[in-house]
């Protein structure tokens, strides 16, 4: 992928919509099922807006600089102080390959452990991960044409899931246990988790702004309709596990093929950014032997440690990022920074590390639009008032 060749707004489209086809987004959706569907799909609605609002303004920073989430991050936070967003990107990217590893090693178990008698996650792992190597090996010029085929068959396959989970009556009572603020945070997290990876791909565009615009609308149609899935799995057939869902509705070999396949073109992301993160660091390395080396480690992750132990560890580091992309955008749209001009911007990390300590605080707190969004804005709100006292100091 270290390369001239620019992408197609198709090329860029496809790949985000195979982003949001993810068993983990399914999942998510099941989460809603105390609010009933209406109430839970315009959830699930207001939530990605919010979300994908932000990761286009993320997405447009990389798509007019031509630099990758972490390079931009310096005009915010200096050539060095961007290479500690740097290192955390890549910790929780190498966790979340081996989330996303395991989850669909387990849950391509389920289904052919009755099937065809084989369930084993050590052979699953090392499948997907050998698979999520070959997408990487094959690079973005040829990607683009095997994109087609492969997003095209898995959408087709996920409209057969969709048929087969909201053709049944409503199984599932409605409950008070979640509040709708609470859901519009879990709608929002999805996109929310791209923000840092965005700019990893609008940056080789051949129409930046388009392909940036495109990539969005075709994640925030794949994440919302991958929600809805999970919301009518919960609610229709009174499954939360999407897989046994497959499973019941004799899904077989092609349950096997949208888990293996959303499996791979969603992680696919996670690997290649942290290569391109690793080449932040160090401009030596190389972006595609960086992102191989993470998808062995994640995958000896999956295998080897329990994972779900790690997730705690995993959305600790994701609140990290939510308070830097506010400055980021501040500083590039409002304060119109688009050079690096400091070593260590200390006044910016002052900002992020007040911000990262209100996300810490508002955790606790039930908004109707979520905690993640506030604090955004209250971070936005301090960079840009900061700065304007800075001037006037200096006057």
């Amino acid at each position: 992928m270290e390369t001239t060749y620019k992408t197609s707004t198709l090329s860029n489209g496809l790949l985000w919509f195979g982003a949001a086809i993810s068993i983990a987004e399914i999942f998510t959706g099941t989460l809603f099922v105390p609010l009933g569907f209406a109430k839970g799909f315009l959830a699930i609605i207001l939530g990605h807006l919010i979300g994908c609002i932000l990761l286009y303004y993320a997405g447009v920073i990389g798509a007019e600089s031509h630099k990758s989430s972490m390079e931009s991050v310096g005009f915010s936070f200096g050539s060095k102080g961007k290479t500690f967003f740097a290192v955390l990107n890549v910790l929780q990217l190498v966790g979340w390959t081996a989330v996303m590893i395991i989850q669909g090693a387990r849950a391509i178990g389920i289904l052919l452990n009755t099937n065809i008698g084989i369930q084993s996650d050590l052979l699953w792992c090392v499948i997907i991960g050998i698979s999520i190597l070959i997408w990487v090996a094959i690079g973005t010029k040829t990607l683009e044409k095997v994109n087609v085929i492969a997003i095209g068959g898995l959408f087709l396959l996920t409209l057969l899931l969709c048929y087969t989970v909201f053709q049944r009556t409503v199984l599932s009572t409605v409950s008070s246990d979640m509040s709708f603020g609470a859901a519009i945070e879990l709608s929002i997290a999805m996109p929310l988790s791209w923000l840092p990876l965005i700019s990893d791909y609008t940056k080789d565009a051949e129409n930046s702004k388009v392909a940036t615009k495109v990539s969005v609308l075709t994640y925030f149609a794949g994440s919302v309709f991958m929600y809805a899935i999970g919301l009518g799995a919960a609610l229709f057939t009174g499954e939360s596990d999407i897989a046994s869902v497959m499973l019941n509705a004799g899904f077989g070999v092609f349950g096997v093929f949208i888990i293996l396949l959303s499996t791979v073109t969603t992680t696919f992301l996670d690997v290649y950014s942290a290569g391109v993160s690793l080449k932040t660091i160090d401009d030596r390395l190389s972006e595609n032997k960086m992102a191989m080396l993470v998808c062995i480690i994640g995958t000896m992750l999956a295998i080897l440690t329990p994972v779900e132990q790690y997730e705690n560890f995993l959305y600790l580091i994701g609140s990290v990022f939510a308070p830097m992309i506010s400055i980021l955008i501040a500083d590039y749209f409002i304060l119109k920074k688009k050079e690096i001009s400091k070593t260590v911007d200390v006044k910016n990390f002052i900002i992020w590390a007040i911000g990262f300590g209100i996300y810490r605080i508002f955790l606790n707190v039930d908004t109707v639009i979520g905690s993640t969004f506030p604090v955004m804005i209250v971070t936005f709100a301090i960079c840009i008032a900061a700065n304007k006292i800075k001037r006037n100091f200096i006057r």
